[in-house]
Formats: C-alpha cells, structure tokens, sequence
C-alpha cells in the first residue's frame, strides 16, 4: 500500500471535499514530504490517513 501512495499522480485541482481524495494535491504533498522526511511503510499509511481527514 505504501508503495502505491508514492506512485500517484495528483489531480489538477483540489475539490476540498470531506475526507479529501485519495489523488489530491494536498494529500499527496503531504505523504511526500513524509517520506521525504523517512517515514516509511505503516506509519506512511497513517500519515495517508491523517492527510485526508485534515
């Protein structure tokens, strides 16, 4: 699952809906920046998860 968040595409824009969308720039800027920073794996995903409630 890890590896999947790391390999999509963001949409072109946001629609700001509740939870936000799996391919969302703002979703997915975040899981980068997480990985960026080390996180791997699990606690990837829960980034993944985090991201999309906020």
């Amino acid at each position: 699952m890890a590896r999947k968040l790391t390999e999509l595409t963001p949409k072109k824009k946001c629609c700001r809906s509740k939870p936000r969308c799996k391919r969302c720039p703002v979703v997915l800027h975040k899981v980068s920046r997480a990985e960026r920073n080390g996180i791997r794996g699990k606690d990837l995903e829960k980034v993944f998860k985090r991201a999309r409630k906020a």
